[in-house]
């Protein structure tokens, strides 16, 4: 070999600069590939491991609030009917959501992105999500400060601020500190879920037939009316989007392998759409538990699911009722809210990774998160839940039903590409086959809420967008023929792609990191492979990529084939 000699007046190019993040975004046992693929060499759990964490953050007590205020202004059958319909409907759209999560190792705002959303156009569904994360800490919030309040004379102002304060230290450390906090709270939990409805079982055995015929206190009476109906419904479908904080724990969930098959299938079935049976259960024991401490504590304290817990154990507990329904309260709401801020913090990291073109990591969001959610209960949002979760539950629906309608419909029929792309380098700014039908369906039921439509379709809205974004997303893929979905192919994933080891390595010719093939896309620009958070944060490259596809060429090395073990099924 040779030495190279630099011809006089010349000098060796330098090379490309590396990008460095900062310490916490660099950390990823606290980021948790916040806005990655989340590789297999981090999925260390077992499905049932995933599936009880995500499980625990279904603890919430505002399920309790929700079906007693259903209840309490439209009657028993009317509150029934909606509490029922509104789970079918929860439950339906979350399969394909909760199995494309835990398959592609993505959360919700990665799926929303491929699933006919384009890449900023999922960013307006970034922050439907995290308003989502913030009205339900709010909520969560308000009700563990009133227990605080009951057992410790707390002064609610500052219980708000408590409730905010003790989830900071968890949410902290990421997806492991989240699994242990859930698994140790569970036999707490599920003791006090249960105690007050066996208490009530034994001492008042006749209050389930006096609330099947309970009409409400608001004189909706215990008919069946579809004015209420609609509107009840519309209110328990505000809780569509939790498949969102579901997902941010799928995908974790393992390799789907021919050993583990079954149990994959039930633990995703069980975490992902799952919740909503147990939701709905909730829902009708707080709206039982509030209706029989009616007569006792009055409508505005029935409401707050700490009173009625009190009174159903007073019979067996006495003078510990208050103290054993405030612990029940308090963890019940840790386990939740530790949830809502880690969901929180991982959909503002998406939201502003591609306004601002920064990531100083997700530990820098919870605050923001847990800032807005605090404001929230000081200006006691809990007295308007009814109208706010109405409200909320169009532009939800009319998301969570678009991406679902992409995923069953779309990518079956072949105006979707059959994988999740996510990477902005392959996708278009925005795809109008989701973000055109969730943008037409949010407006037009809005308008509805509001009374434009006259009173039916003012009950029926949170309908109204569920059929026109499943109905819009699938004609407009059609229309199209699913021409935006993506910008250029992926030489991996594309059509007439070799097979491909998912778990092999790459190394980002930007942050110098090696990640696993899903998580690298071909540059131009850096004339190699960059991991897609580099691809993100670039704000100089002018997105040559998509501009002029014939340049990017593949630069991707060929790697073998997957292993049996760790193929994608």
């Amino acid at each position: 070999m040779t030495d190279t000699v630099t011809p006089p007046g010349t000098e060796a190019p330098a090379p490309p600069p590396r990008r460095r993040y900062a310490a916490l975004a660099a950390d990823e046992s606290r980021e948790d590939y916040s806005l990655r693929y989340a590789p297999y060499s981090f999925r260390r759990w077992s499905p049932g491991t995933v599936a009880g964490t995500a499980l625990g953050g279904i603890a919430y007590l505002a399920d309790f609030a929700i079906g007693a205020s259903i209840v309490f202004t439209y009657g028993f059958t009317s509150g029934l009917a909606s509490i029922l319909t509104a789970a079918v409907i929860i439950f339906l759209t979350g399969i394909p959501i909760a199995r494309a999560c835990a398959r592609y190792g993505l959360d919700m705002d990665l799926i929303t992105r491929g699933a006919g959303f384009g890449y900023f156009g999922s960013t307006l569904t970034s922050l439907i999500y995290a308003s989502f994360t913030f009205i339900f800490f709010a909520l969560e919030g308000s009700i563990m400060a009133q227990a605080m309040h009951q057992a410790l004379g707390l002064p609610v102002e500052l219980g708000y601020l408590v409730t905010t304060l003790i989830v900071i230290p968890i949410v902290f450390r990421g997806m492991g500190a989240l699994a242990k906090v859930q698994a140790w709270t569970q036999p707490v939990w599920l003791i006090g879920l249960v105690l007050p409805f066996l208490v009530l079982a034994f001492e008042a055995p006749d209050s389930w037939g006096a609330f099947a015929s309970f009409g409400g206190t608001e004189g909706a009476g215990s008919g069946f009316s579809w004015i209420g109906f609609g509107l009840g419904t519309g209110v328990a479908l505000s809780l569509i989007a939790q498949i969102g904080e579901q997902a941010d724990y799928l995908r974790f969930m393992p390799a789907r392998t021919e050993a583990n098959k079954r149990r994959w299938n039930l633990a995703v079935l069980a975490a992902g759409p799952g919740w909503v049976v147990i939701g709905a259960a909730k829902q009708l024991g707080g709206a039982f538990l509030a209706f029989v401490a009616l007569e006792a504590v009055g409508k505005t304290h029935a409401l707050e699911p700490i009173a009625p817990q009190i009174e159903a154990l007073k019979p067996w507990l006495g003078s510990f009722a208050l103290p054993a329904a405030a612990l029940f309260v308090i963890v019940s709401q840790i386990k939740i809210n530790v949830t809502n801020a880690y969901s929180g913090s991982l959909s503002w990291s998406n939201f502003f990774s591609r306004i601002t073109h920064r990531h100083p990591g997700r530990v820098w969001y919870i605050f923001l998160n847990l800032g807005i959610a605090l404001t929230l209960m000081e200006m006691n949002m809990f007295a308007a839940l009814g109208k706010l979760l109405g409200f909320y539950s169009n532009v939800g629906i009319a998301w969570i039903a678009a991406v679902a309608a992409d995923l069953v419909i779309n990518k079956r029929a072949g105006w979707s590409p059959p994988y999740i792309e996510f990477k902005r380098a392959y996708l278009y700014a925005v795809n109008p086959a989701g973000f055109g039908a969730m943008a037409v369906a949010s407006v037009v039921s809005i308008l509805a809420f509001f009374g434009l439509f006259g009173p039916y379709a003012e009950a029926f809205s949170t309908f109204i967008a569920a059929g026109l974004a499943l109905l819009l997303c699938p004609l407009i893929a059609w229309a199209t023929k699913g021409r935006y979905y993506l910008a250029r192919p992926n030489p991996v994933c594309g059509p007439g792609a070799e097979p491909a080891d998912v778990t092999a390595t790459h190394e980002c010719r930007v942050c110098a990191t090696a990640y696993e093939l899903p998580d690298i896309a071909d540059c131009p620009a850096h004339s190699g492979p960059v991991c897609s958070l580099c691809c993100s944060l670039d704000a100089e490259c002018g997105d040559l990529c998509r501009k002029d596809p014939e340049a990017a060429g593949p630069v991707l090395m060929p790697v073998p084939t997957v292993p049996k073990a760790a193929r994608r099924e």
